[in-house]
């Protein structure tokens, strides 16, 4: 079992490993300014005074909103949803609670994208007939795409704590709620900041749910809420399916190398909060 064990973990390293040397073959060679802002100054296009055409930066800018827009939603729900579920809900209602969430937590994502542009169609018909697609409308189901990861790791990992932790707040005259801002959440931080990551990760990446709701090529960058916009997954997407040249098919694999890092930025400042936190409940700060 350890030589299978030790196998199967190589197996994955080995793929990770090959994958991103097979981006970086393909994707440094075409990582400069150009590939960002094109032809337009980057001091411009940074500041929005000119619109960039042939560069990528509206979809980074893009897929930036998208993230925070959605983990806005998701987060504060997920995990008073989680803290709902361990502490607070008990028997048939919990059963009924957890089914659910196991319902949402199995949803393809493009199923996810057909409910948000029937939701806009249904809107049209019935509240607000100039209803249209948009980054809000995107990061909402994509809110919802991300919600059981939060939700079950913040369930989970209240319920795995010892009975002395939470004895501890009772003890020094805490009430309930108390015990748990003060005592069960830092305690539980780590595993609640793993299902944060696993979340970011999701909706830096997710492309059906986007390609329904409001993505499109060449929107430039959102100004409100309710325009439409770029996202490197769906630029990815749509220059290798629609490359009419070697230099857009590199513009792909740049994307893609982009959307690598920027996703492992995101990790590596999510788990930094995440030691941090670690690091103050065991000095009890």
């Amino acid at each position: 079992m350890t030589f299978f064990s030790w196998l199967a973990a190589g197996i994955v390293m080995t793929a990770v490993f090959i994958l991103i040397g097979y981006l970086l073959i393909k994707g440094l060679p075409i990582m400069s300014p150009a590939l960002f802002f094109g032809d337009t100054p980057w001091r411009a296009a940074v500041m929005g005074i000119e619109p960039v055409f042939d560069g990528i930066y509206p979809a980074v800018a893009g897929t930036f909103i998208l993230i925070a827009c959605s983990s806005f939603i998701a987060i504060p729900v997920g995990v008073f949803c989680g803290i709902y579920l361990a502490e607070y809900a008990r028997g048939p209602l919990k059963n009924i609670f957890s089914f659910m969430v196991d319902l949402l937590s199995g949803m393809p994502s493009i199923v996810m994208g057909l409910f948000g542009f029937a939701l806009i169609l249904l809107m049209r018909r019935t509240l607000y007939a100039q209803a249209n697609t948009s980054i809000l409308l995107s990061s909402a189901c994509i809110a919802l795409l991300i919600l059981p990861y939060l939700i079950r790791m913040t369930q989970v990992a209240l319920e795995s704590l010892p009975e002395s932790t939470r004895l501890l707040g009772p003890s020094l005259g805490y009430t309930r709620w108390q015990n748990i801002w003060h005592v069960l959440l830092p305690a539980s931080s780590t595993a609640t900041f793993s299902g944060i990551i696993l979340s970011i990760g999701r909706a830096a990446e997710d492309t059906a749910v986007i390609m329904l709701t409001g993505v499109v090529a060449n929107a430039g960058i959102p100004r409100a809420l309710s325009d439409k916009f770029e996202a490197l997954p769906f630029s990815i997407f749509y220059l290798t399916a629609e490359h009419r040249d070697e230099l857009e098919l590199q513009r792909a694999f740049g994307s893609a190398l982009v959307l690598l890092t920027l996703t492992a930025t995101l990790f590596l400042i999510s788990y930094c909060i995440q030691r941090r936190f670690k690091r103050r409940w065991e000095l009890g700060e």
